[in-house]
């Protein structure tokens, strides 16, 4: 489960890798997301609007019987279900990095991933209004066959963040419901570096 992960990014950089027209890009918000993003704190999404994407800010964690949800894994679960049949509820989360720890309480080790082929990449997400505004999770997905087979499985062997394949972004926001929820696999280990 992935509770860290970073966005070294200017706010340009990232519109610009996420396919957002210069003229969509919205004046810098109050208060910027940070470059380490943790749960509850804000961050950047890509959605759509009006049939073109846009580059928004919304608080990480959907809440849920009052505690905030970061990671989704049940894609069967009828509360997870209502915002991934609706394409207006998912988005991209751009991110540049992300940690998964190893280790026993007390003596953790931190292991960051990136994709040296995108320096910024997406995980796929969803999101949902609620009264203290917009919130978003990510999903995350299990391993076929032995997790210590991947790259991240080997560190964190229940389960890693859904990182798309850049062609398949469009997909996500758009596809129908049981095409997207196939692309919740475990990105190729081939493609990502520990760093």
């Amino acid at each position: 489960m992935c509770n860290r992960y970073r966005l070294n990014a200017q706010q340009i950089e990232i519109a610009r890798s996420m396919g957002i027209p210069e003229h969509l890009i919205i004046p810098e918000p109050e208060p910027m997301p940070p470059p380490e993003l943790f749960p509850k704190r804000i961050g950047w999404v890509v959605r759509v609007e009006n049939g073109e994407r846009i580059l928004d800010t919304m608080r990480w964690g959907v809440p849920l019987n009052g505690k905030p949800i970061t990671n989704v894994r049940n894609l069967a679960s009828p509360f997870w279900r209502s915002m991934l049949k609706n394409p207006a509820n998912r988005c991209l989360v751009p991110v540049t990095d992300f940690c998964e720890w190893s280790g026993d309480k007390g003596s953790k080790q931190e292991h960051w991933f990136s994709l040296p082929s995108q320096p910024i990449f997406s995980f796929a997400g969803i999101w949902r209004p609620t009264p203290e505004g917009n919130c978003y999770a990510f999903l995350t997905c299990g391993y076929d066959g032995d997790p210590a087979t991947h790259v991240v499985g080997a560190i964190h062997p229940k389960a890693c963040p859904v990182v798309l394949h850049r062609e398949d972004e469009e997909r996500w926001l758009s596809g129908e419901v049981d095409d997207v929820c196939s692309l919740a696999t475990p990105f190729p280990s081939q493609l990502m570096r520990v760093v």
